[in-house]
């Protein structure tokens, strides 16, 4: 999803970090993205984005993913973990006793060779913006340079929404601790975005 900037009636700028971006942003931001090294597909809908995602992902692969409400919400995390069409890292990792196997569990989850996950900011100017209390997920991904607009959204919207989940689903508070920005990919294919024209996550 793309953010969307309005002028108030007092001629400040207001936010509307939850709704859809208009089609001639999309576009621009998807053209940003190709000339980044970044693969695009644009999907209309829930069905047609976890279609092309699952279509993406060779049968037997091993696959992690992080806690992502957009992939929980398509439908994504229940076939990938429950399917038995992909060798499924998370439930593996959470499985491992975390004082014995360590080593192993930070291997599996550093190096997967099919990485899911959802960003939290995507600029006009084609960079992805991810935020992370632990950083867990942030390690298969890329790195790069921050970008304002995208940090605004982060701490304005996605951390209010993740911290109450967050809450909900284990009991401790969130927290915008790791900030990873891909600015530019320089291995074709590496990574693929899924523009969504729904409101789905956060």
């Amino acid at each position: 999803m793309i953010k969307e900037v309005e002028v108030g009636p007092d001629g400040s700028l207001t936010r509307r970090w939850g709704t859809r971006a208009d089609d001639l942003r999309v576009e621009r931001t998807m053209a940003a993205l190709e000339a980044n090294g970044i693969t695009v597909f644009r999907a209309p809908d829930a069905a047609a984005a976890k279609r092309i995602v699952l279509e993406l992902i060779p049968d037997a692969s091993p696959v992690h993913q992080g806690a992502s409400q957009t992939l929980d919400v398509l439908g994504i995390t229940y076939e990938i973990e429950k399917s038995g069409r992909y060798a499924a890292l998370r439930p593996r990792i959470w499985s491992m006793d975390r004082e014995t196997e360590a080593n192993e569990i930070r291997r599996l989850g550093a190096a997967p060779e099919v990485m899911l996950g959802s960003v939290h900011a995507v600029t006009e100017t084609g960079s992805l913006l991810a935020a992370s209390m632990s950083g867990s997920q942030l390690g298969p991904y890329a790195s790069g340079a921050g970008r304002v607009d995208g940090l605004l959204r982060i701490n304005e919207y996605a951390y209010r929404l993740e911290d109450a989940r967050a809450q909900a689903a284990y009991g401790v508070r969130s927290a915008v601790n790791k900030v990873l920005v891909i600015n530019r990919e320089i291995t074709p294919g590496r990574i693929t975005v899924v523009l969504v024209d729904e409101v789905l996550g956060f």
